[in-house]
Formats: structure tokens, sequence, C-alpha cells
């Protein structure tokens, strides 16, 4: 199997890296973490395991930091991977040997598997809407298959075709940005290939601990890129709806103390209103959009 260097984009995710960085060493990745400013122990564990370091002064996000070890790669084919996602034995080999079998695949995913031994699949995306049927029974797939839409978990893509297409939106800070990188893939004439017999288990929102503060933000991005990908893409805006609803929801969890509920609707509130007053996602983090080839 040739090498295949693998990205693991790290913000205060010590507690999983561990795992992480173990199953990419078993299966002879050799792993690139890019540190977007952690404050716990992450640069430690990446030096132990010897990885290849770049470290942020700021948290750049999703993409932007994926973007940063993709054009540090050298392998033909780089597998991007969550922290908080373990690859099981002989995934990457498989993921590999698919390669092979479909040549016009530019990416390929393994089955990723919930904490809950749910198997996660996506039937579409909300930049799918030529593959709508919304008659047709859906049923989970039994082998490998061709799909609109690959989680950003854990993807193995042609560096080449990558760069080729812009790698992930920088525009973005969180969220979207897998529908948005597939989307441009199929576009650009590739397919999309999920790989069945290669697993993977992913430990759903654990690469950062949580607090009211990390859930208001994430649920800005979120309400936020979902304005932005439906602009990008000619689609209805649902920012003012958006916007609505959630400021009713959040002042409904404020009346009954629900903390929890209150910082998730109102970070949907406000991220849609940002995006209605043209705030942008970077600015809103304190970055600068990059120049190109930087």
């Amino acid at each position: 199997m040739q090498a295949v260097d693998a990205i693991v984009v790290s913000y205060d995710s010590a507690s999983v890296l561990p795992s992480c960085l173990t199953a990419l060493a078993r299966e002879g990745a050799r792993a690139i973490v890019v540190n977007n400013a952690s404050r716990d122990g992450t640069l430690g564990i990446a030096e132990f395991f010897r990885a290849q370091i770049i470290s942020n002064r700021q948290n750049e996000g999703y993409g932007r930091a994926n973007n940063m070890g993709v054009k540090a790669a050298q392998s033909e084919w780089v597998l991007i991977i969550n922290p908080d996602a373990v690859i099981d034995k002989g995934a990457l080999e498989r993921l590999m040997h698919a390669t092979t079998l479909y040549p016009d695949a530019a990416m390929l995913a393994p089955r990723i598997i919930e904490p809950d031994g749910r198997f996660f699949f996506q039937f579409r995306s909300l930049l799918s809407p030529y593959l709508k049927n919304e008659k047709a029974t859906r049923r989970f797939p039994e082998g490998d298959c061709c799909v609109p839409f690959l989680s950003g978990a854990v993807l193995l893509v042609r560096r080449d075709v990558f760069l080729q297409v812009g790698g992930f939106d920088e525009n973005i800070f969180l969220f979207f940005e897998d529908d948005d990188l597939c989307r441009r893939i199929i576009d650009a004439g590739y397919s999309l290939v999920h790989v069945h017999a290669a697993t993977a288990r992913h430990q759903r929102g654990a690469s950062t601990a949580p607090n009211l503060s990390r859930v208001f933000t994430a649920r800005w991005h979120l309400a936020w890129s979902r304005a932005y990908i439906c602009r990008k893409y000619g689609l209805k805006s649902p920012a003012l709806g958006m916007a609505v609803v959630n400021s009713f929801k959040a002042m409904g969890a404020w009346l009954i103390w629900d903390r929890q509920r209150a910082a998730r609707y109102g970070g949907s509130a406000a991220g849609a209103f940002s995006w209605l007053r043209g705030q942008t996602a970077l600015a809103r983090q304190g970055l600068r959009p990059r120049q190109e080839g930087s």
C-alpha cells in the first residue's frame, strides 16, 4: 500500500487525540496535526506520536486548517480525519484498494459507526437537490456505492483534485464545508464513493469539551454557514426565517431557565441576524481572509 498522509485538525482535543493517532500509526499513515491554538495537551500528544505539527496562533477553523495540512502533505491520497474519529484495523488499506477499483473517484469514505452503534449515512445534502427522490424507499447501503455526500469526519481524497477545486471554502469557519467540497468535486466530474468494508468509529462532538459559550458559537456558525452556502448555490435564503423562529425559541428557553437550549437557539438567531447584517464568519472569529496561495 502506498504511503498516506493523514490530516488531523485539533482544537483542545487532547482527550480523544491519542486514540486517533494510535489508530493512524497502526495503519501506517503519517500524521500531520494542525494545532488550532489548543490550550490543552494537544501539542505534547502530537510530539509523543512523532506527528508533523503545524501550529496556528489562533483557531483557524476546520476548513482553513485542513487546507494547510493538505498543502503540507506529500502523498497522492490524503486522509482527512477528525480527532474524535478512529479508523478500524485494515480500514485504510481497504480505502486505498477501493481507489484502484473506482478510478473515477476523487473522494472516498468508510462506513462510519456512531457511539451507540448506529451506522451514520446521509442520503443527500442541502447541496444535492438534483438527487431529490422523496417517494423512494431509503435503504442503507450494503456494499460500496456512489453517493452525493460524504461526511467530513473521515475522508480519503486525491490531493491533486482537492487542490484543483480549491480545497475547503475558507470563507466558512465551521459547518457545511464538507457539503460544499462534495458538490464541487462532483461538479468537476469526479465520483464520491462509500466503501462499506472500511469502518471507522466517530465520537460525534467529543473533540472539544462542551460549554454554553461553545454551544452558542457552534450554533452561530451553523446558521451563518447555511445562509452562506444557500447564497453560493442560488438556493432560497433561510436567514430571515432562522432569525425570527430561533429568537422566539431562545426567549421561551430563557423563560423556563433552560440555559442549554437558550444558548442553542440564541446562537442560531444571532448567526442568522449577523448574516443579514453582512457580518462574515471570519470577522466574528477575528480572522482575515488569506491571500491566494498562502
